[in-house]
């Protein structure tokens, strides 16, 4: 074989291991890209899916904070409500509550529409109003007692197929059998809205009132008041007991198998579905121990159970980020290893723990399946006093609405997720805040 022959060989050997390689970067190349396409559509299939939750929410429920009311001159004929006694506010909020303030509202109407004379059209025409406006025309005579016998213009909240037909959920070209509102009611309305009585306001009553079948005077103290004071129990439980266990294991237990069965076996907890707390709860603090259904005491101590791994293990963490020369510098100067522990680890691993603990609580206030397994899920109206009395919580309330029949629910549903989902911001935002302001950088 010639020299020329040798160089041509050496030559396509070089091309061929040059022309592999480019093949083979280009490949890398090619498959980092077709990576990267998937990363950043995945992102931005979860980001448009979270837009979408959430423009949904807000556009259904944006209209929940507000409520329609009807201004009506009431006669508060004296017949009717009789001589005012000498009574202080609760006094005479007893005495109204026995008169039948729905003949006032009755003759007032009819007063005010004479062709209505059937019995069918005024109740129809009484549907107009909610049943709170019964407890608008009492909570006028309360505060002012003098205007009785008199007429006065009050503002009458109106019934949430009104309200919904004001706010455009219910469209009036929609054939009369298909709508819950009928033609004769749509007439009405259009009277009192050219009179301009009727009006759009602020709905306080959603954050004052509990529970109601009527639509229109549901709220979510009672709901947030449980919430509060199941969170207050899961917490004065949860934290001390979650924190002593992370420092135990942390710095106190030995090494061992028992210990590592301990560690796993918290891993696992922190996966398992939070029904299963639920079912828990219901055997050992109901069936068991007889603690009363629904209270946000058994509330409290089924979601403990469910926070505890999570506190524990966050609390770990925290407290291993701490650096060892910290510790090797404590005892070196004398400290014994309890007071290394709890004079110097502790303190400086705290913003660390408290944002785990912030996190599993807000995500103790999302829970809904442990709470509907120990009975949270009753029809509560009054607002809990206690732990120990009936409660329910924000996220049961939403499912209770969202299982509504009643069109009105849907608005309130969507917004008491906004009053949830602003309660998590700023839980999860104080969390963010806790560690960006005490977290020491080493």
């Amino acid at each position: 074989m010639t020299d020329i022959q040798e160089t041509d060989i050496v030559s396509r050997r070089v091309n061929w291991h040059s022309k592999s390689q480019k093949d083979r970067l280009e490949s890398r190349y090619r498959k980092e890209k077709i990576f990267k396409a998937l990363a950043v559509s995945s992102l931005s299939i979860a980001i448009v899916a979270l837009l979408v939750v959430l423009v949904s929410i807000l556009t259904t429920g944006i209209s929940g904070f507000k409520e329609t009311r009807i201004e009506l001159d009431i006669y508060l004929d004296r017949d009717i409500v009789g001589e005012v006694p000498n009574l202080d506010a609760a006094g005479l909020k007893d005495h109204y509550a026995t008169i039948n303030i729905n003949s006032l509202l009755i003759k007032s109407l009819q007063k005010k529409f004479p062709e209505v004379s059937s019995r069918r059209d005024v109740f129809s025409l009484l549907k107009l109003f909610s049943v709170g406006a019964q407890s608008d025309i009492r909570d006028t005579l309360i505060a002012d007692p003098d205007l009785v016998g008199k007429t006065h213009t009050i503002s009458l909240l109106s019934s949430s197929i009104v309200d919904m037909f004001i706010k455009g959920k219910i469209l009036r070209d929609v054939e009369e059998n298909n709508r819950k509102i009928s033609d004769q009611q749509i007439a009405w309305l259009d009277q009192f809205e050219l009179e301009g009585k009727i009006s759009q306001n602020f709905n306080w009553t959603f954050f004052t009132n509990g529970d109601s079948r009527e639509p229109e005077l549901a709220g979510v103290r009672s709901a947030t008041v449980g919430s509060l004071l199941t969170l207050f129990v899961t917490f004065i439980i949860s934290f001390p007991i979650g924190v002593g266990t992370a420092i135990y294991l942390e710095e106190f237990a030995p090494k061992n198998r028992y210990t590592d069965l301990i560690e796993i076996n918290i891993n696992n907890l922190a996966a398992v579905p939070s029904i299963i707390f639920g079912l828990l709860g219901l055997a050992i603090f109901i069936g068991f121990v007889g603690l009363p259904r629904s209270a946000p005491l058994v509330g409290g101590l089924t979601l403990a159970l469910m926070t505890l791994p999570t506190i524990i293990i966050t609390a770990r963490a925290a407290i291993k980020a701490v650096p060892p020369s910290i510790k090797e510098a404590a005892i070196g100067l004398g400290a014994s290893h309890m007071q290394m522990v709890f004079h110097h680890v502790l303190p400086l691993s705290m913003p660390g723990i408290l944002t785990g603990s912030i996190i599993g609580m807000a995500q103790a206030l999302g829970e809904t399946a442990p709470l509907l397994m120990i009975g949270m899920v009753a029809f509560i109206v009054d607002t809990p006093g206690g732990i120990m009395e009936a409660s329910t919580a924000l996220p049961v309330q939403v499912y209770l609405w969202a299982d509504s029949p009643e069109r009105g629910f849907l608005e309130k549903t969507s917004a008491a997720i906004m009053v949830l989902l602003l309660f998590l911001i700023v839980m999860n935002g104080l969390a963010i805040w806790m560690r960006q302001k005490f977290e020491k950088k080493w």
